[in-house]
């Protein structure tokens, strides 16, 4: 008897399963009746900015304006709804391979007061530091913005080994009201690493607003383990965001062929790739045979197939109705958005809203209420807001 026909039982049902739920969301989203139909006819899409090359990432600044990351490197600002033809100066060497690039942005929550913009990207290996020649691995800096030029640039933080591989950088950055900063860390392919105290692959770190490390992070007393170190486990979390109401951290990270998460992270906890994972590998060969082990996390949903989650926000306010305290994830993938109803700590609800609209890499409401959308295939920033 073929010892592997077990596993196949238990994988061939995440291909066909997942697209005959695709095939049937699909469906779904013609019905009139569907709440899918109902958010589209009472949302309206702006195109805000058009013109930029792969863009990576948003931030609304107090004036309207808008700072937007382009992967190869470049920041750019939007004003008046017009793309600014002069990029900001200022940004440091930036590796851009495969995946990498300039990536995250994110205001100090106490923007108004310091003027701090922190600034994810990936960092090439400098001299001295420890991993392969002519590597790199996800760097946090900070600067604050006058006229086009970016000043006071401080790298906080650099993500160790430098790691030759293209892939799985993360990036996401997000602050608690306590004022620290986490940022997620891709294994950066080497999936065996994200297991590893030692190094920062497959990590959210947290740091003080400086990059100082915490006293009371999880393994700062762990001998041999990187002190930054907050959660571990992760594959390629590229989305991030922080519940208001909560203060709980939800995160999503792409999984293999299935297997796509989404996390509650909390202090010292394993998500357990790859030993656990729904998903299989691109070869169509087992990474894992479990889906839980004990002392490992389980996720509060995952997506087979996967649909690349990237970017996430949590709806706040009233302009959005009965969703509010929601989630709406970005789908790189399958180029749409996600509404996933949430009631506590958990999802009891999905279903999709514009279909299409782009390869959806950054989900972020504004202060103004507005939900911003980077659109990376079309170059494009759009907003969402109701019609009413």
């Amino acid at each position: 008897m073929n010892q592997n026909i077990p596993l196949l039982k238990k994988y061939l049902p995440i291909a066909l399963g997942g697209l005959l739920f695709t095939a049937s969301i699909g469906l779904m989203s013609n019905s009139k009746t569907n709440p899918e139909a109902f958010a589209e006819a009472n949302l309206q899409v702006d195109t805000v900015a058009t013109g930029l090359t792969m863009p990576w990432a948003s931030a609304l600044l107090p004036n309207g304006d808008l700072l937007v990351t382009e992967r190869g490197g470049k920041l750019r600002l939007v004003t008046g709804g017009k793309l600014d033809p002069q990029e900001i100066s200022g940004i440091p060497a930036v590796y851009y391979k495969g995946q990498g690039g300039l990536l995250d942005i994110a205001l100090h929550p106490d923007y108004k007061t310091n003027g701090w913009i922190y600034i994810s990207y990936s960092s090439p290996k400098a001299a001295g530091e420890e991993g392969d020649d002519d590597g790199a691995n996800t760097g946090l800096m900070r600067a604050k913005l006058k006229d086009h030029a970016l000043t006071d640039i401080q790298q906080i933080f650099k993500a160790l080994p430098n790691v030759k591989a293209n892939v799985h950088f993360g990036g996401r950055i997000v602050f608690d009201k306590k004022g620290y900063v986490f940022l997620s860390l891709g294994e950066r392919g080497q999936k065996e690493n994200s297991q590893s105290l030692s190094r920062d692959q497959g990590k959210v770190v947290r740091l003080h607003e400086d990059g100082k490390i915490p006293t009371d992070n999880p393994f700062v007393k762990t001998e041999g383990a990187k002190p930054e170190i907050w959660s571990y486990g992760h594959r390629n979390p590229q989305g991030m965001i922080i519940n208001p109401a909560t203060g709980v951290i939800w995160e999503t990270e792409h999984g293999p062929q299935g297997g796509d998460e989404l996390n509650i992270v909390e202090k010292g906890k394993n998500y357990g790739w790859p030993k656990i994972t729904f998903g299989i590998d691109y070869d169509n060969s087992i990474i894992s045979k479990d889906t839980a082990l004990a002392g490992m996390e389980q996720p509060v949903i995952y997506w087979r197939p996967s649909i690349a989650p990237c970017g996430m926000t949590f709806l706040t306010g009233d302009k959005y109705k009965d969703w509010k305290g929601d989630l709406l994830v970005g789908s790189l993938k399958f180029m749409y958005l996600q509404h996933l109803t949430v009631k506590g700590n958990k999802v009891t609800k999905r279903e999709i809203i514009f279909d299409k609209i782009g390869r959806v890499r950054d989900v972020r409401q504004g202060t103004d209420g507005n939900v911003y959308v980077v659109l990376e295939n079309s170059g494009k920033v759009v907003r969402i807001s109701p019609k009413s």
